[in-house]
């Protein structure tokens, strides 16, 4: 086949890279260890073909577009996920399945914190069909467990939104900025708490200290019992698990 200007063939990026010829898995696997190494900012076409040791234009036989590369990497946290609950699944207790369900997303996140925010920015923009195999194993992991409780469909899906939206919201929480200047000693310059206005925001200066601390797998657990014995109180099937 010619080129555009008829002078011979046309070029086709090599995939083969520094370490061998590509293929998904290590395209998404560089791609994260640099997010981790140097945050979401750093990550392109051009400079993942270069840690790979290839042209940027290999790498669109592994992500067609930038977004569905961010997409990779959402899929990259769950398969990890997926690997750190392989032992446990089959788990017949609803409550206990939730929980380390909890746990090791919770594990994963904070082993990738420069990750984390695309868990949420991606699937806000990705229809539920559309959305990794992984992610999607993980919704169909978390449904299995509450259907086989004898919960009702209501109670099902009330449950499942809640449980995601506290899974997320306090890694979230876990992992926000909180320290202005990480060389100072004293507590409230590290956390820059004079520049709030102790005026205007009393108790949040007053209480920054304590919100700079992490509430831990601990805090966690006690938060998702908490909304489980709200949303499921009553019900026969909470009773029993």
């Amino acid at each position: 086949m010619a080129n555009g200007s008829g002078t011979g063939p046309a070029r086709r990026a090599s995939d083969r890279g520094r370490y061998g010829r590509l293929n998904r898995q290590r395209v998404l696997t560089t791609a994260l260890a640099l997010v981790d190494r140097e945050g979401l900012s750093a990550l392109s076409m051009r400079r993942l073909g270069t840690e790979l040791g290839v042209e940027a234009m290999a790498l669109y036989r592994y992500a067609a577009s930038k977004d569905s590369l961010l997409d990779g990497l959402v899929e990259a946290l769950y398969l990890e996920l997926e690997e750190r609950l392989a032992d446990g699944d089959g788990d017949s207790d609803w409550r206990a399945g939730l929980h380390r369900i909890a746990r090791e997303t919770y594990a994963v996140c904070l082993t990738h914190p420069q990750a984390v925010p695309l868990i949420a920015t991606r699937l806000l923009a990705v229809p539920l069909a559309r959305r990794p195999a992984a992610v999607l194993r993980d919704h169909e992991r978390v449904l299995t467990l509450l259907r086989g409780a004898g919960f009702d469909e209501a109670t099902v899906a009330g449950v499942f939104r809640a449980f995601t939206a506290w899974l997320l919201g306090y890694v979230s929480v876990e992992l926000r900025p909180m320290v202005d200047n990480p060389d100072e000693t004293d507590p409230a310059f590290r956390l820059g708490l004079h520049r709030l206005s102790a005026k205007e925001l009393p108790a949040l200066r007053e209480s920054a200290a304590s919100l700079a601390e992490q509430g831990g797998p601990e805090g966690l657990a006690a938060g998702l019992d908490a909304l489980l014995d709200s949303l499921t109180r009553g019900s026969a099937s909470a009773a029993s698990g």
